[in-house]
């Protein structure tokens, strides 16, 4: 049975069908982008914390496990996508009553996920880091607060997945509220830890754990309190083989894009720790800023796989090119603002992380060679998405594989013994940025150009 686009809608729905599309678009992307870097500010909490009230060995053990972090938290992020055009789909072209049968599929993906993640971390943390080469007085610290951060994973991906649930019909603030409840806590929680309880990188790790536990319960009471097709019953959580495989088809290879980039932020960060904790406790600190510069950019792509799968689903080409085009300046504009700002900005920002000299040389090595060029990765980041909105994940994901972190592994294998200086490191990331982005967007231009001539089409038909 299908339903008509006004019928049954909520006070929180957008109409993503009709009406300006930049308003709408940035309606939906500010809160995600707001969402990310609150996240982010209260994840530097963790740095700023430990490098302020405990010393450069605490600092570089929660810095080295960023890259490992990465790998996972953005793998299931990106599976998560796959929920989130699924659901799209089905409300741009009607299905709405197969909308709650798939988001119970989708819930009960993030719980087996979660608890599957929670007992891996405690088995591999120790090895993944010694193969990172993580220096002898870090490595305590650091296994310690990668396995308590594991812990919380069913925490996270409650969170990711309901806020992708969410974002289908548009509302993006009830998962800002709730992250900025629980990261609030976090800051406080940081702090408690480190400076009353004398803790160090695990302090953290457990202030960490709570506040994901926080924001998961509001997002979870959220949608359990909800009215018609959102509405979450626990006792009816099943996996549904249509809807599962829709969602690994499309939120598989999108989780493998971001792992890519994750994984080759792993190997670098191998080469990395060979210049010391000094070089870490740097790289950490300006890593804050990027990711910020970066979440804008990702924010826009988010959206974008909103309206793109709605719009497309009803047979809107016209307005789903134009999307895409005011996707792109809108992300390289808002992103270029904020990563000149921050280079501008250097000094202070820093200090908040460190005194140290040594730390700070290698911070602004990083700010200024790869904060600073941040906008570029709008190239493949709004294609990409783009074409996961019409359905085909897997074409950007095996791009990425090539031109991300396919040169950036080769470079390093090649490199990582004739390195001298932190300069050679860095300047791999704009390289391979213009390789990957080339590429996506020529995939896009060719898989639009067939795709947007179709007279109908039914992309979810389950």
């Amino acid at each position: 049975m299908k339903t008509s686009g006004s019928e049954m809608k909520n006070n929180r729905e957008m109409d993503m069908l009709s009406g300006s599309i930049f308003r709408k678009l940035c309606a939906i992307a500010i809160p995600i982008c707001l969402s990310s870097i609150l996240q982010q500010l209260f994840n530097a909490s963790d740095t700023a914390v430990v490098g302020n009230f405990s010393s450069s060995q605490a600092m570089a053990a929660v810095g080295t496990n960023a890259p490992v972090i990465n790998v996972v938290v953005t793998f299931f992020s990106g599976l998560s996508i796959g929920s989130n055009v699924m659901l799209s789909s089905f409300i741009g072209s009607g299905n709405r009553d197969k909308v709650n049968e798939a988001l119970h599929t989708s819930f009960m993906v993030a719980l087996i996920s979660g608890l599957l993640m929670l007992v891996l971390g405690q088995v591999i943390a120790q090895p993944v880091l010694t193969l990172l080469g993580t220096p002898e007085d870090v490595m305590g610290m650091a296994v310690t607060y990668l396995r308590i951060y594991f812990l919380g994973m069913p925490f996270l991906m409650i969170y990711d997945f309901g806020s992708s649930i969410l974002r289908a019909i548009g509302d993006t603030r009830r998962p800002l509220l709730y992250l900025t409840c629980s990261g609030i806590l976090n800051v406080f929680l940081n702090l408690f830890f480190v400076i009353v309880l004398h803790r160090n990188a695990d302090g953290v790790a457990i202030a960490t754990t709570i506040s994901n536990a926080v924001s998961a319960f509001l997002i979870l009471r959220a949608l359990i309190r909800e009215k018609g097709m959102l509405h979450l019953e626990l006792r009816h959580l099943q996996l549904k083989t249509p809807y599962l495989k829709k969602i690994l088809w499309i939120g598989g290879p999108a989780g493998l894009q971001r792992v890519i980039f994750s994984v080759s932020n792993v190997v670098i960060q191998s080469a990395i720790n060979h210049f010391g904790s000094a070089c870490i406790a740097g790289n950490s600190a300006a890593l804050n800023f990027e990711y910020i510069s970066y979440f804008v950019v990702n924010g826009f792509a988010q959206a974008v796989i909103t309206f793109i799968s709605q719009n497309y689903a009803a047979g809107n080409y016209v307005r789903c090119r134009k999307t895409t085009r005011t996707a792109l300046i809108c992300s390289v504009g808002f992103c270029a603002m904020v990563s000149v700002s921050f280079f501008l900005l250097k000094a202070p920002l820093l200090h908040l992380f460190s005194q140290q000299p040594d730390v700070l040389r290698y911070a602004y090595v990083r700010m200024t060679f790869i904060t600073l060029l941040e906008p570029m990765t709008a190239s493949y980041e709004i294609t990409g998405a783009s074409l996961r909105g019409i359905g085909h994940s897997m074409a950007p994901a095996l791009i990425t594989l090539f031109g991300c972190c396919g040169l950036r592994v080769a470079f390093i294998g090649a490199m990582l013994q004739r390195f001298t200086s932190f300069y050679q490191v860095v300047l791999i990331y704009p390289v391979t940025w213009i390789v990957t982005g080339s590429a996506i967007i020529a995939m896009y231009f060719i898989v639009t150009r067939k795709e947007y001539r179709k007279p109908e089409t039914l992309t979810v038909q389950i």
